[in-house]
């Protein structure tokens, strides 16, 4: 049985084993466009969303949107991709 070291270049982060499910979650302004907006700020990094897989919640005021999306993460550089894309774009006010 072979053992399986990690090291600095390997891409799993601790507690992840690629590929699995993972959700993507972003905040904005309910402007009418914000979901599609993190739609396609994902999709850039995705091979496909399913849209049964993205779901929208308002806050109690209306005001804000929080956009979820799962995803099949493929690596720690993928999921670091989408965080760094939607952190620069700027109608996504929070990233989780």
């Amino acid at each position: 049985m072979t053992e399986h070291r990690k090291t600095q270049g390997d891409t799993e982060a601790p507690g992840f084993e690629f590929p699995c499910q993972y959700q993507i979650k972003a905040m904005g302004l309910d402007d009418g466009s914000f979901r599609d907006t993190v739609v396609e700020i994902v999709g850039r990094h995705c091979e496909r969303i399913d849209d049964r897989h993205v779901s929208c919640r308002a806050s109690a005021n209306g005001k804000y949107l929080s956009v979820s999306i799962t995803i099949e993460a493929q690596s720690r550089e993928q999921l670091d991709a989408i965080y760094d894309a939607l952190t620069a774009h700027d109608k996504v006010l929070m990233r989780l």
